[in-house]
């Protein structure tokens, strides 16, 4: 029994150092990202990988634009849309998350009770309609993410969702705003954030979308590219929707109460 407990603790005290030594690679990583500029993300190489083994071909669009260089109207429009507090917490915001929270149970109640009803309605209808099962919605989920969290994941994580990562995420996210200004924060998320398939950045979204250069986009333009952020596949086959626009709209309204880093 002390045998098994001796061994117990030497893999537990293994498992703590390699833990240990992970955050300090991640922490490393991350300072020398002060100074230089990461090529690719894991969230690129994925995909990298996704298209090459899905079409036999990528098709990769992306360009370093410094911080000086990206437009005002897309730092704000970006904080806007995906951060208001960014300039303020420390990677996490936890006011959000709980209103997120919040706004999802409120969601998933409306969902339960609209699959109820049309549960009750299916049975009520004769039997070989009631036979086929009803169409289930489910809830549309929102996120809490700060930019910095986004970065994170981005950076070093996979798309898996769990509670271990999601961890890993808050960590990363407290490193990074612990080691790096917000200046270098925004500049990192702008010129890596997937705004297309296979189209990473600012500058490669200005040419896709608008065919400019990212210093040139106008705040209506920055705007319709903030909306596009929480689901760039699917706005990228309809950039001109009515939702965008109207999105987009809201968004060019509040970038003047947007405080820059």
């Amino acid at each position: 029994m002390r045998r098994l407990a001796g061994l117990l603790w030497r893999y537990a005290l293994l498992v703590l150092l390699c833990a240990a030594a992970l955050q300090l690679m991640f922490a490393l990583r991350i300072a020398l990202m002060r100074w230089i500029d990461p090529a690719s993300t894991t969230f690129q190489r994925t995909e990298i990988w996704r298209l090459a083994s899905t079409r036999g071909e990528v098709r990769w669009s992306q360009e370093w634009t410094p911080y000086a260089r990206l437009p005002a109207s897309l730092k704000r429009a970006v904080i806007a849309s995906e951060d208001a507090g960014f300039t303020d917490h420390g990677g996490v915001d936890w006011d959000a998350i709980e209103k997120a929270w919040e706004r999802n149970e409120r969601a998933q109640a409306r969902v339960d009770k609209l699959n109820e009803e049309r549960e009750r309605r299916a049975a009520s209808r004769k039997p070989s309609a009631a036979s086929r099962p009803a169409p289930s919605v489910a809830p549309k989920v929102v996120g809490g993410s700060t930019i910095t969290q986004q970065l994170a994941k981005n950076l070093f994580l996979s798309g898996e969702r769990s509670l271990p990562r999601k961890g890993q995420e808050f960590v990363l996210s407290v490193m990074l705003e612990t080691l790096l200004d917000k200046q270098r924060i925004l500049e990192l998320y702008l010129n890596h954030v997937e705004w297309g398939e296979g189209v990473f950045g600012a500058q490669a979204a200005a040419e896709h979308y608008f065919r400019t250069d990212a210093a040139q986009l106008a705040p209506m333009q920055s705007a319709r590219l903030a909306v596009m952020l929480p689901a760039p596949k699917r706005f990228e086959k309809r950039p001109a929707s009515p939702y965008v626009a109207g999105r987009a709209a809201t968004i060019v309204a509040r970038m003047g109460a947007v405080e820059l880093p």
